[in-house]
């Protein structure tokens, strides 16, 4: 008994002996170390801001590819249509009949060109410089096609003026509302100062 009571003492006075005093760190010493190791300012930093310009291409980025052939389905059915009724009108105002080989014609090269100008156009539509494309691409087609119609012959207008409605009517839907009007507005000032008409001879 006396033995253990020996050996509890003496193993109690060596786990106290063993114990170190902790280490006492001042106020100003833990702030220095604080403020050094940048902890603090991670917590207080508020999230990065993210722009609607950023969070619109983000969108746009995750877009999948069924959705954009879906949209440009919805382009390419009508606007094929509108340069098939063009094809027959051009005909119908000169007198002449629009045969099934003369649409063939037409609509065979004309419909996979449209589609892919569709596709590639209604994908990047709203980046700025798709629709300073656009803008000036309307800018140049719809002139033309008033200036065809006052002084080119039948078969020019024929030939030339059923793509170039189709293109133009394309571009006004495409452009944004500010672009579209004053594309209209300038092919108005254009076909004022040069005294045309838009009526077919």
């Amino acid at each position: 008994m006396a033995r253990n009571r020996k050996a509890k003492t003496s193993t109690t006075g060596s786990n106290s002996g063993s114990t170190q005093p902790a280490i006492e760190i001042s106020d100003e010493e833990q702030w220095r170390l604080i403020n050094q190791s940048g902890v603090l300012q991670k917590a207080v930093a508020p999230p990065p801001e993210s722009s609607p310009d950023m969070i619109h291409e983000n969108d746009e980025e995750f877009v999948p590819l069924a959705e954009e052939l879906f949209n440009s389905v919805l382009l390419i059915i009508p606007f094929s249509f509108l340069l098939l009724m063009m094809e027959i009108l051009i005909h119908q105002q000169y007198g002449r009949r629009a045969s099934l080989q003369a649409i063939m014609d037409r609509m065979i090269p004309g419909t996979p060109i449209l589609s892919i100008f569709v596709f590639y156009t209604t994908r990047y539509k709203h980046h700025r410089r798709m629709q300073f494309f656009l803008f000036i691409l309307s800018i140049l087609v719809g002139p033309r096609m008033i200036y065809l119609i006052n002084h080119a012959s039948w078969l020019v207008n024929m030939r030339q003026c059923p793509p170039l409605a189709t293109l133009w009517v394309y571009t006004i839907v495409q452009l944004d509302l500010g672009p579209a009007v004053l594309n209209l507005i300038t092919v108005g000032g254009f076909v004022w100062w040069k005294g045309l008409q838009l009526r077919i001879r």
